[in-house]
């Protein structure tokens, strides 16, 4: 018997990528339905679809739950769910196509054929009604509102039969994991606590102690890695996994960590986003979902324990997941290591603030990298990088 946390919303995780057997019929048939094509976000969350990561979804959103979640965060039959999965296409293509009839699923760039929707429903949507919720804001400067705010007028919804994975099986061999997969290295491992530690850079000193923090309360981590779209300035997703492993070769004990990447495209909806990542970190059998300073946030939309204090909102029940909440973490030079405010009494100028883009700027200008801020072993992996750049 497992005692991994259930997936969400279900019994058994329900992945929506058709065996691969059965592929190549669908393909076919798919050739002579309608092409919907899907921006790089519709894309990324039908691969987390296919996978399971999603569970209980069985495909893009209907009306009355695009509308549950944005608020109260509650899918139609009552199952909490933070933020819409939705599907958009143009006003002529959508008005051509018939309630319950198939169409294909192309990712808008390449036209490569995806998956197959049933579509079931045809609806508009309020996007300021969906931003105000989401984001906080109808600020189109923020990444998240300019996707909604340029989306499709007319919504598909309808379950989905997923195709492809694309190419991040084959791009990240070792690297990709499904939800069963994480789950049965778990099992495997004789873990029941599992924290999910979510990032999309490579980890500083500040990560590797949010990390240690949670092995010493749970089983083991999973660095879990965005491998889908992020914003400009970002480092590419093999320089991190490079980074992440020279961290974990050399300052992590062996076993206690589990290493994985998923495909998401990041919204940056900070509280919002970070309910949505312990939804899906259930899925993948976490207990735990580390959440640190400005979790998935982006600019100044969000302050900086906003996705601390959603999760204190939510009604008992809505998730399995626990937050983690952890205060910002900086070197002190006084207590000669890491620290945050709740175990260090000393004053600002003995601490050095450590975060992602103030490393880019140190890389970008030349600086050296002091070792309070990131051990040698990243650096040496981020320098040549930054150095192939020039």
């Amino acid at each position: 018997m497992s005692n991994l946390v259930p997936p969400h919303g279900a019994d058994t995780l329900r992945p929506l990528l058709l065996p691969e057997t059965e592929r190549a019929e669908e393909a076919r048939r798919a050739e002579r339905l309608k092409q919907v094509p899907l921006s790089s976000r519709e894309v990324s969350d039908l691969f987390m679809l296919g996978m399971g990561a999603y569970t209980p979804l069985e495909g893009f959103m209907g009306e009355a739950d695009w509308r549950g979640c944005c608020e109260p965060m509650q899918l139609a039959n009552g199952l909490f769910w933070p933020i819409p999965i939705t599907l958009s296409c143009a006003q002529d293509l959508g008005d051509s196509i018939g309630i319950g009839e198939d169409v294909a699923l192309v990712d808008g760039e390449s036209r490569e054929l995806l998956g197959i929707l049933t579509v079931e429903e045809k609806y508009a949507i309020d996007r300021d009604f969906e931003c105000s919720h989401v984001f906080r804001t109808t600020d189109t400067a923020h990444p998240g509102v300019e996707k909604v705010m340029s989306q499709g007028p007319v919504n598909l919804g309808g379950p989905v039969r997923t195709l492809s994975e694309g190419h991040f099986p084959e791009t990240y061999a070792g690297l990709y994991h499904r939800p069963a997969e994480t789950r049965a290295m778990f099992l495997e491992r004789g873990w029941s606590k599992v924290a999910a530690f979510q990032t999309r850079n490579p980890m500083h000193r500040s990560h590797e102690y949010l990390a240690k923090i949670a092995i010493e309360i749970c089983d083991g981590v999973l660095i879990h890695q965005v491998l889908g779209a992020l914003k400009p300035g970002d480092i590419p997703a093999e320089v991190r996994v490079a980074a992440i492993d020279a961290l974990v070769r050399h300052y992590f004990v062996h076993g206690t960590i589990v290493q994985a990447g998923y495909p998401i495209e990041m919204r940056y909806a900070g509280p919002r986003e970070a309910l949505l990542h312990a939804v899906f970190r259930q899925n993948f059998g976490c207990s735990h979902l580390i959440v640190g300073r400005d979790h998935a946030g982006v600019g100044d939309y969000y302050g900086p324990f906003d996705a601390h204090h959603i999760f204190d909102t939510l009604p008992a029940g809505s998730l399995e997941t626990d937050a983690l909440k952890i205060d910002i973490t900086f070197y002190c030079y006084k207590c000669h290591g890491m620290a945050t405010g709740k175990t260090c009494p000393h004053e600002a100028e003995e601490r050095l603030a450590i975060s992602g883009t103030r490393l880019r700027e140190m890389f970008a200008n030349g600086e050296p990298i002091p070792p309070e801020f990131s051990r040698a072993e990243v650096v040496d992996v981020l320098q040549a990088y930054y150095d192939g750049r020039e």
